[in-house]
């Protein structure tokens, strides 16, 4: 019983004093889903307000449109599920929230044209745009998931460094809209405050409570 204690009792040493990110990185991979949030913030804590509501869309809008549009993504989706989580927790991204960006911009790829958008634009399950970026791999692999999800922490974390006041919440929002739009197009709170922000976590959301 002893030395169980002094056991533990040294791995949350090396937990805390050699920085607490590669410890708690390696034992969050083995998480029930709902406890890992990867480092960027805990989404169910994050407010939000789904998607735009207008005249046209007054069903179809809110967190329960949301939702709505999430789980008619949701078997798309699925046989991606081990993939996202992998490639999430590689790059201590929320799988849910991977999870959310996919049904918001390709709906599991069931809208692709072999991989691309109906304008040629857009390519795999993130949507890469080519006058952005240059994709990489096949649209639905590995290779092109692990590309778009290090192109989002690499947003958050410049968002990060030009917003360093700004709060964990803040900073993933930042993230999420500049991972569409780019950094300049940042300035303020309000420029993250968007429609495609809103969604992505009220999706986001409702992938968490589905085991992503």
């Amino acid at each position: 019983m002893q030395s169980s204690v002094v056991f533990w009792g040294l791995l949350a040493l090396i937990g805390t004093s050699g920085g607490s990110y590669p410890f708690m990185h390696s034992m969050n991979t083995h998480l029930h889903p709902r406890l890992y949030h990867g480092c960027y913030g805990d989404i169910m804590t994050m407010e939000t307000s789904g998607a735009a509501c207008d005249a046209d869309s007054l069903i179809s809008c809110g967190i329960r449109g949301s939702e709505m549009f999430a789980e008619m993504d949701l078997r798309a989706i699925k046989p991606y599920q081990t993939l996202i989580k992998e490639v999430g927790q590689r790059h201590c991204v929320d799988p849910a929230v991977v999870a959310a960006i996919i049904s918001r911009e390709s709906h599991g790829g069931a809208v692709l044209q072999d991989g691309w958008d109906h304008r040629g634009l857009k390519f795999g399950l993130m949507q890469l745009d080519k006058r952005m970026y240059h994709p990489v791999g096949t649209w639905n692999s590995r290779e092109h998931l692990l590309q778009a999800v290090g192109i989002l922490t690499d947003r958050i974390k410049a968002i990060q460094r030009k917003f360093p006041t700004w709060s964990v919440a803040q900073h993933l929002k930042g993230g999420l809209s500049a991972f569409k739009s780019g950094i300049e197009a940042i300035v303020t709170p309000a420029d993250i405050d968007t429609n495609l922000v809103n969604d992505i976590l009220a999706r986001a959301k409702f992938y968490k409570r589905h085991g992503f």
